[in-house]
């Protein structure tokens, strides 16, 4: 199989032995295509060592190079696969986010948003700090809780904490709750043609001349529900508007509090009253705090409210002596 000819090996005296046979065999007279394995003195080192020839022309030192080049090259590649992946990673996360965003934003445009109650009209149904989560798909009706629009004058006064830049545009998106200055949350009690009154001879309201039960939402000091109204009051809800008020009557600035105020209306007593366009939607649940989460339902009390038995009138019917709440 291979020529053996180096002049060291000659004039060391090498003894070879054949694979296929016992003799000792004169490297001289090696035959050509046997196998054989030799045992030289190494003259670099000094003594015998068993070893095998190289037909790669490439010697020990030349072959730790090359390895050496190819594990760089591979840790090369490794590092240039792990950057190339992180890129990818990074740029998938983006979009996700970008998606995320955009996602919310619709959803909070179209189909539910968040808000912070900032007062204690809705107590103790909401608390200050409270995270409601309000749908607008759907309808409402009488004993709804709803969120809308400033009609015109009803948060005269009041302030909101504002948020800074990074906080508005997570607010624009739905990601945090709205902070705004000119949406109020309270309970319907009178729709569009609805006769409401305070209040018949036990101390409740009445609308189209039936007593309400309000005890199971209204505010309690020292366990007994508050009165539903400290004065008197008799209206008759205009087409598409609404009466509505605050769960906590004592501090609740709500439709009784605008009956001799004009707002944006035409005639005295027309800020009280609610337009149903400025409606953004129902109170659906409390997210947060945590262990504030419940969901929200009509009471009970309001299905046995029977129908106006008029069509509602263009403008308001206002029939109050003192004006106040």
């Amino acid at each position: 199989m291979f020529d053996i000819c180096p002049s060291w090996v000659e004039s060391s005296a090498v003894a070879l032995v054949g694979t296929r046979g016992s003799a000792p065999v004169d490297a001289r007279n090696s035959v050509p295509g046997s196998t054989l394995s030799w045992a030289a003195a190494d003259p670099r080192r000094g003594r015998g060592r068993r070893g095998h020839v190289r037909t790669d022309g490439v010697d020990n030192d030349e072959g730790r190079r090359v390895s050496g080049t190819v594990r760089a090259n591979r840790g090369s590649a490794e590092k240039t696969s792990f950057g190339r992946s992180t890129l990818r990673f990074l740029r998938e996360l983006v979009i996700v986010v970008i998606g995320a965003l955009v996602l919310s934003g619709v959803l909070r445009a179209f189909v539910a948003q968040p808000f912070l109650i900032p007062s204690p009209s809705m107590e103790n149904t909401l608390l200050i700090g409270d995270r409601v989560v309000v749908q607008k798909i759907g309808d409402y009706q009488r004993g709804d809780i709803i969120v809308f629009k400033d009609p015109g004058g009803w948060l005269q006064g009041q302030e909101t904490p504002e948020r800074g830049p990074a906080g508005k545009v997570l607010e624009f998106f739905g990601v945090l709750p709205d902070t705004s200055d000119d949406h109020l949350i309270k309970r319907v009690i009178g729709m569009p043609g609805d006769n409401v009154a305070c209040c018949d001879a036990d101390g409740r309201l009445t609308v189209n001349g039936v007593s309400l039960d309000e005890d199971e939402y209204l505010y309690r000091s020292g366990g007994t529900p508050i009165a539903p109204s400290r004065l008197p009051f008799d209206v008759v809800v205009p087409a598409g508007h609404l009466f509505v008020m605050g769960d906590h009557r004592n501090v609740s600035a709500d439709s009784r509090c605008h009956l001799d105020e004009e707002g944006t209306g035409d005639y005295p007593g027309a800020a009280a009253f609610v337009p149903q366009s400025d409606v953004v939607g129902t109170a659906w649940v409390i997210v947060a705090p945590f262990d504030r989460w419940r969901t929200f339902s009509t009471p009970e009390a309001f299905a046995q409210i029977p129908p106006p038995s008029e069509p509602a009138p263009e403008e308001g019917v206002i029939s109050t002596e003192v004006v106040g709440c």
